[in-house]
């Protein structure tokens, strides 16, 4: 075959450091959107992006020449820096990240959950949601360190 062919969907989750509520709302979609430019100007792309106060949810599509690892340090580092340039707070996110593998035939439900994030967590918070994740994809964690 002489050309490569993929299809590279990932569910990524990351946090403000320690959980905190760093991210105003006022910012939020601010955010998502700048979120989106990092992708853009690196070659990759956000086909959705969500969150809330302490952490953000981003569906990714990846190029063969992008490895998850690079995108989610270009991504955490342009939008820490970016958020420290734009509040008066200083803004860190959590060292570390989810990733969880989407089929295609799955991203029309996956786009909604992340589009859903302000409802789904009035019952549900980010530690619940997350140990969630890694029990569905059959992660294995150490529970004394996963939420760090």
């Amino acid at each position: 075959m002489s050309h490569t062919y993929i299809s590279q969907l990932m569910h990524v989750v990351f946090s403000t450091k320690k959980r905190c509520s760093s991210i105003p709302p006022d910012m939020q979609e601010r955010l998502w959107s700048y979120l989106g430019g990092i992708a853009q100007k690196n070659g990759f792309k956000t086909v959705a992006v969500g969150g809330t106060e302490n952490h953000v949810h981003i569906l990714l599509s990846l190029p063969a020449t992008m490895p998850l690892a690079k995108a989610v340090q270009l991504l955490k580092g342009g939008s820490s820096k970016w958020l420290n340039d734009a509040t008066e707070n200083r803004f860190e996110w959590q060292q570390g990240y989810g990733a969880f593998s989407v089929s295609t035939s799955q991203q029309v439900q996956v786009r909604t959950y992340i589009d859903s994030q302000a409802e789904h967590h009035r019952t549900r918070n980010f530690d619940d949601e997350f140990l969630a994740f890694l029990r569905k994809h059959k992660i294995d964690y150490d529970a004394r360190y996963v939420l760090g």
